[in-house]
């Protein structure tokens, strides 16, 4: 288990920085949309849930124990629920943004961004107070020489909090979910029946659909483990928490292999910066020694045209190439040198 969330911790943190760098150059050169701003906050939290939540997974399968201290025990579960709620909430959000490039003197939408803050400042206010009690009920309790987190609900709560572990995966998890995949598929078929180019329109809206259909399929365990546990049912088998844990993780890993593969946007600037990095690395190339001057400054020209005259090119110069051979090739009498003074330099 250690090995393999390790795993997919790095692949995934490294697909969703690709991710970010692209949407932050397309935001940079004018190619930003409401769309584009939603996915990049959602890759952010992907990114959050691969590197401060799956390592303190990894390493309590490792150690066996708990070792990390009461804080990240009070707040490991609350902080990672946090995420995961988010997750859903801005995908949801995602049926109400424009799919397409907002001109510059357009009023509102991504560059008048009070509705794109507001919904995000809305869905972390909102995904951070349903898990509250698990970070209230969490505590560390002795297991013989080692300590355990665990998650402890005192008996004058259990009637209420029955109630809200019922009301909790419902309102954030299940109508989302539904909703997400609803409107997307409706969507999808209005786009591929009606539109005028629904290969183009219908493109975004695919995306958006594998990635929520995604998301509550890979996150279905979890929730179902999650609530079977808190209602105070039997404890579920530990082979399907551990599978349910893995596939939350997983989810964060696959985000952004749905958008380099099926995102035509994503796609193209991950080729552009593939280009960009490859040219900067021959960027610098060796360049050729210049022949050294030996003696007479004629004979180092006559290098130079005979090389740059190959054998097989048609055009020649046969005044110069005559007067280089001769200068090669014969002994000129002093009378007739037609440069004296180099023979004068010599003599010097």
């Amino acid at each position: 288990m250690p090995v393999l969330l390790i795993g997919v911790c790095v692949s995934g943190a490294v697909g969703n920085l690709l991710v970010l760098l692209i949407f932050i150059r397309d935001f940079r050169n004018g190619k930003g949309s409401e769309v584009k701003a939603l996915l990049a906050s959602l890759a952010s939290t992907d990114l959050v849930i691969l590197l401060l939540c799956a390592p303190v997974r990894a390493i309590t399968y490792y150690k066996q124990t708990w070792t990390l201290g009461s804080f990240v025990c009070s707040t490991t579960d609350w902080f990672q629920h946090s995420c995961v709620v988010a997750k859903t909430l801005i995908l949801a959000f995602t049926t109400r943004a424009k799919h397409t490039l907002i001109p510059s003197n357009a009023t509102g939408g991504l560059h008048n961004p009070t509705w794109i803050h507001g919904a995000l400042a809305f869905i972390w206010i909102v995904s951070m107070m349903f898990p509250i009690p698990q970070m209230l009920f969490a505590s560390m309790l002795p297991y013989g020489r080692d300590n355990i987190c665990v998650s402890e609900m005192p008996a004058c709560a259990s009637d209420f909090m029955s109630l809200f572990y019922k009301i909790y995966p419902t309102a954030t998890f299940v109508v989302p979910v539904i909703y997400t995949v609803a409107y997307y598929t409706k969507t999808l078929h209005t786009a591929v029946n009606h539109a005028p180019r629904p290969q183009h329109q219908s493109k975004v809206i695919l995306v958006l659909l594998c990635l929520s259909g995604a998301l509550g399929l890979m996150l279905l365990p979890e929730w179902g483990t999650f609530t079977w546990i808190r209602l105070g049912y039997s404890r579920p088998p530990v082979g399907l928490m551990m599978f349910a844990q893995v596939l939350l993780y997983a989810c964060s890993s696959l985000s952004p292999v749905i958008l380099m593969t099926m995102y035509d946007d994503v796609r193209q600037g991950l080729i552009s910066i593939w280009f960009i990095g490859t040219c900067r690395s021959k960027k610098r190339v060796p360049r050729k020694k210049c022949p050294k001057t030996e003696g007479n400054g004629a004979e180092v020209g006559a290098n130079a045209v005979t090389n740059a005259i190959s054998p097989g090119n048609e055009k020649t110069f046969p005044d110069v190439e005559h007067f280089w051979t001769g200068r090669r090739n014969t002994h000129v009498e002093e009378d007739q040198d037609p440069v004296p003074w180099e023979r004068e330099e010599k003599m010097l």
